[in-house]
């Protein structure tokens, strides 16, 4: 829910204005739930992450966040903050270093016509200049690779995988499965099977897909998908796995 994502970002930059104990650099992600109907009926994670003073403790850190940034925010929205389930306020720890010191470098660049030309939905992350530890990179990957295999095992004709994640929790905070009407089971069935089916921790991607290995080169030139030579991610060797975990 962007409009929700924005306003816990308004409401940090008055408080950064407020206090010199936090810092002009920060993130925000909300993951809601949505009825049959495509409408929003709760918020089931919360993820802030702000820069912040060395003299900020990082419990008195939270509870500010906590009590004067989300909860207002979420109250004008109308959904109280007793009632989300999952609440991840700088997850990592300290956050002292950020800004351009913090992330030099590493901007997208190209990014949709290095992924899938504007076809399917992006997340903004850039892939080339980081690690896989980064989910920005290795969890694109493993959407790929569980869209091709589901479509693979007869499942959807048309398959879009979205991951979600947060820094420093290492399972996903959201996944959710689009077969745009294709599917031959549910979307909310394909999305099970894939918790279930793969390991979609940052390791466990890493693992499956044998990422530290350099083969990234490439990638950098001509793209990150559609190409089957040296990229794991295209292979579709869960297919029959998913088919029989489906029966």
């Amino acid at each position: 829910m962007v409009a929700l994502s924005r306003a816990l970002c308004n409401r940090l930059t008055e408080c950064v204005h407020s206090t010199d104990l936090l810092r002009p650099d920060g993130k925000t992600q909300v993951t809601v739930e949505y009825d049959e109907k495509g409408n929003v009926v709760g918020v089931n994670t919360v993820v802030v992450s702000i820069m912040h003073s060395a003299d900020f403790e990082m419990e008195e850190l939270r509870k500010y966040v906590r009590e004067g940034v989300i909860a207002p925010v979420l109250a004008n929205y109308g959904f109280d903050i007793a009632d989300v389930a999952n609440i991840h306020i700088n997850p990592t720890g300290n956050f002292v270093i950020g800004g351009p010191n913090g992330d030099t470098g590493l901007t997208g660049r190209k990014i949709i016509v290095d992924t899938y030309g504007g076809y399917f939905s992006h997340g903004g992350g850039a892939f080339s200049g980081k690690d896989p530890t980064k989910v920005d990179r290795s969890a694109a990957y493993m959407a790929c690779y569980m869209a091709k295999n589901l479509v693979a095992a007869g499942l959807a004709e048309q398959v879009e995988v979205q991951l979600a994640y947060a820094i420093g929790v290492a399972q996903p905070v959201s996944v959710r499965v689009n077969s745009y009407g294709t599917g031959k089971i549910a979307d909310e069935e394909m999305t099970a099977l894939l918790r279930k089916t793969c390991d979609l921790t940052p390791g466990g991607i890493i693992r499956k897909l044998d990422l530290r290995r350099p083969i990234y080169a490439s990638t950098a030139a001509i793209g990150h998908f559609g190409i089957l030579e040296n990229r794991p991610w295209e292979q579709t060797d869960i297919a029959d796995k998913l088919k029989e975990a489906n029966i």
